[in-house]
């Protein structure tokens, strides 16, 4: 078999000796027709008014689109939603494109390109988020789990707000997409430290939604600023579209997360001794950070003590200075989860949770990184 490792293809090969069951998704296959599936979900939403029904001329549009450590299939679907709005009487140049990069680095203009694509690279303003920067950001409020609400200003100033994106299980806000374009994707550094401290709780966990304080705390503060429409996609694992859902942000985004348990939750009869797991390739496994998100999947799979073979190419290396930071400066799980419970800090977040994984495992990398780093982050 081949499991994918970057832009490549490693081929796996097992003895015969030894019994294996490979673990799949549903096989889905592509929508037909993306192009009329997609403008049948903006013609016809969950939950709302269609699109061109939503907008009126002279209205400021804010888009905003997943960075590179997400595939959505942006360039597909961007050219509809940006028609949809110009027959709507909405002008280009009044609509603009804000990548939703949350605490992750800026896009270089190339990698905005790939996203958008060329045509509407060339046609329409294209700008990143910096969550560090409190001069572009606007306080909205304290959400009920005492989150101090910041946002992107132009985000905030836009007459109209189009959520679009993705969606996966996620290990800590249950699934991605929906709500989480606004929060974390535009809001600024407080208010994703905050909102990530929540982690720490039981319930902030794959696939959980009600009950789940990490995600509740998110949809409060997306509601705080408004969502006038959300497009999300659900892909299979060549990347293909196998669903689209547009409308209402919590509607639609709850038809998308019902798929992706339906088509990517997988049954398991009982654990294993072993688990070969691949991040599924560029760009879930661009950086150890993200290649995380695999490894809390796979260990789903295996007997407690028992043995992960994981391949994450992770050709950015770690993915974060505060990550590396945390590995550095404590010794062990337990220091890390105190020094977080007194003064939670991004980076630090991602040591605890991976840590509190290995603690579970043996874990082999197969990546880019050097041994001395795989060894030293566990």
């Amino acid at each position: 078999m081949k499991l994918f490792y970057g832009e490549q293809e490693i081929e796996l090969k097992l003895p015969p000796s030894v019994p294996y069951k490979v673990l799949e998704n549903k096989i889905v296959k592509p929508l037909p027709d993306p192009v009329n599936s997609i403008l049948e979900a903006l013609r016809n939403p969950i939950g709302i008014s269609p699109l061109r029904q939503i907008v009126r001329a002279g209205e400021s549009i804010a888009i905003l689109v997943n960075d590179n450590t997400r595939v959505a299939r942006s360039e597909l679907f961007l050219p509809l939603i940006v028609d949809e709005l110009r027959k709507s009487g909405i002008k280009e140049k009044d609509i603009f494109i804000v990548f939703a990069n949350g605490s992750h680095r800026s896009l270089s203009p190339s990698e905005m390109v790939e996203i958008v694509g060329h045509d509407l690279s060339e046609r329409l303003k294209l700008y990143n988020h910096d969550s560090i920067n409190k001069q572009e950001l606007k306080y909205f409020g304290v959400t009920r789990h005492n989150t101090p609400i910041y946002v992107n200003k132009r985000v905030a100033a836009a007459d109209r707000r189009i959520l679009t994106g993705s969606v996966l299980h996620h290990y800590f806000a249950g699934f991605g997409g929906g709500r989480k374009a606004l929060i974390p994707g535009v809001a600024g550094w407080e208010t994703i430290q905050k909102n990530h401290s929540l982690l720490l709780e039981d319930n902030a966990c794959t696939g959980k939604l009600v009950g789940n304080p990490l995600h509740e705390d998110l949809l409060e503060a997306a509601q705080m600023v408004g969502a006038d429409f959300l497009f999300n996609t659900v892909l299979n694992e060549a990347g293909n579209i196998i669903g689209v859902f547009a409308g209402d942000l919590i509607k639609a985004h709850t038809k998308a997360c019902e798929m992706v348990n339906e088509v990517n939750g997988v049954g398991i009869d009982r654990l294993a001794d072993v688990v070969i797991a691949s991040c599924g390739g560029h760009p879930k496994d661009i950086n150890l950070y993200q290649a995380h998100k695999t490894l809390d999947h796979a260990l789903s799979a295996l007997k407690p003590g028992g043995q992960l073979i994981l391949l994450a190419r992770c050709p950015e290396g770690i993915g974060s200075d505060g990550y590396r930071d945390w590995v550095f400066k404590y010794n062990n799980l337990k220091d890390i989860e105190k020094a977080l419970r007194k003064n939670f800090v991004l980076g630090g977040h991602k040591a605890y949770t991976v840590g509190r994984l290995l603690d579970k495992a043996i874990v082999y990398l197969v990546s880019d990184l050097s041994s001395e780093i795989a060894l030293k982050f566990g």
